[in-house]
């Protein structure tokens, strides 16, 4: 027997035949199925396990790796600016294709006596939010954004205090080995955790709640894939990338996040593909994906704006052009602090109907089928994290080309740029 014969199954391989296997599972065996969910469940666990080290390490060390307080200031600002982008475009794309596709006509739903308005925070009371008045509390609630903040400060406080600070990021450069040892420890379960969860999964919903609601599932499947597939590549090429080998180089973690529905989850996998398969360096992987897990939701504007026109359609409501640019706002600025957890949307979804008078009632049908919409939403989101990574690498002259085209590990490639 060759030695390619006894190869182990890569990692991307592993999840894949768990999803497969799990989701026939759940057909085959129906209810009995539903026993797997506590072994789904846990997996879900470990991996929140690793999350907030990761996120508060990760970026404590990417602030500190870039002394220069002005580059710094240029990659958030392309970071930023590449986020703000894609959500309106993912947001635009699906309302175009809803429209197109008139989903949601035919329903007649009455509108209500009474419509149920939901209070949208103010800016003020916004920006109070995601400043941390205790970090150790925000650390213990699973508060992302403030933890964010708070990583943010401290980095930059290390920074500032010189040489006195430069243990401290030394500390932090062993601790994020360490994490990430933690992160391999949790992934070796990921093929288990994914047959789980799609047993559970199929055997809960099946395909009987798919055929009440398959024009909006069927949308937002086709206007995520669009994004994945046509967008993203479309702004890899006018940077001069292939897209080919990001999106085979994704393909594990986009198979993970289809099967946990969190951002959050899969950032930990994200993170070692970005630095390790596409040639992002650490400076920039540490900064962007974090930030990206928790304000970068490509997947969920692709929801929100086609749950708008289905909505509106719904009730007979002919949105104005206005209206629908205040949806594809909102719905930018919504996803902006929304969790990186299942269930996310349904949560953000009253904010974006309300801003534009629709009935909130819509959502009740809608919550059927949130977990299978989550499951499209997800990778789309991870994978336009890891594209801005990329992009702004690439801007930043801190991308190995070599690791990007190819399967050379990071440290092998600069070995091989240095000899050069």
């Amino acid at each position: 027997m060759s030695k390619a014969s006894r190869a182990p199954l890569p990692m991307w391989a592993k999840i894949l035949l768990g999803l497969v296997l799990g989701v026939a599972t759940g057909f085959i065996a129906g209810d009995w199925a539903m026993v797997l969910k506590p072994v789904g469940d846990l997996f879900i666990t470990l991996i929140r396990m690793v999350v907030m080290p990761v996120i508060f390490v990760s970026l404590v060390c990417g602030v500190t790796a870039m002394r220069d307080l002005k580059k710094m200031g240029r990659v958030a600002g392309k970071t930023l600016l590449i986020y703000m982008v894609t959500m309106a475009a993912a947001g635009a794309l699906s309302m175009t294709l809803a429209s197109f596709f008139g989903i949601g006509q035919g329903l007649g739903y009455e509108m209500p006596a009474v419509a149920k308005v939901a209070e949208v925070p103010s800016f003020v009371d916004t920006i109070m939010a995601i400043v941390p008045s205790n970090p150790f509390k925000a650390f213990a609630d699973g508060a992302i954004l403030p933890v964010i903040v708070f990583a943010i400060f401290f980095g930059l406080s290390i920074n500032l205090a010189g040489k006195q600070g430069e243990v401290v990021a030394d500390f932090f450069r062993s601790l994020n080995h360490v994490v990430f040892q933690l992160v391999n420890i949790a992934l070796s379960f990921a093929p288990y955790g994914v047959f789980a969860l799609m047993a559970y999964v199929t055997a809960d919903n099946g395909f009987a709640i798919l055929s009440e609601l398959a024009a909006l599932v069927g949308t937002i499947y086709l206007a995520c894939l669009t994004m994945l597939v046509v967008v993203y590549a479309l702004l890899l090429t006018v940077f001069g990338l292939n897209p080919w080998h990001f999106i085979r180089k994704m393909l594990p973690v986009q198979l993970f996040a289809f099967s946990t529905t969190s951002s959050n989850a899969t950032l930990p996998l994200n993170m070692q593909v970005a630095e390790e398969k596409l040639g992002v360096h650490n400076s920039i992987a540490s900064f962007v994906l974090p930030l990206g897990a928790t304000i970068n939701m490509n997947g969920l504007a692709t929801y929100l704006g086609a749950v708008a026109i289905f909505a509106a359609n719904a009730y007979g409501i002919e949105l104005t052009l206005m209206q629908k640019v205040t949806v594809v706002l909102t719905t930018t600025l919504a996803a902006i602090g929304a969790a990186g957890v299942p269930g996310t949307g349904l949560v953000v979804m009253s904010l974006v109907l309300a801003s534009v008078g629709l009935p909130l009632e819509v959502i009740a049908a809608i919550a059927a089928v949130d977990r299978i919409i989550d499951m499209i939403n997800t990778p789309t989101n991870v994978s336009g994290d890891t594209l801005s990574a990329v992009l702004v690498a690439k801007s930043e002259g801190e991308l190995e080309r070599d690791v990007y085209a190819g399967d050379i590990e990071p440290e092998v490639a600069a070995v091989a740029t240095e000899n050069a």
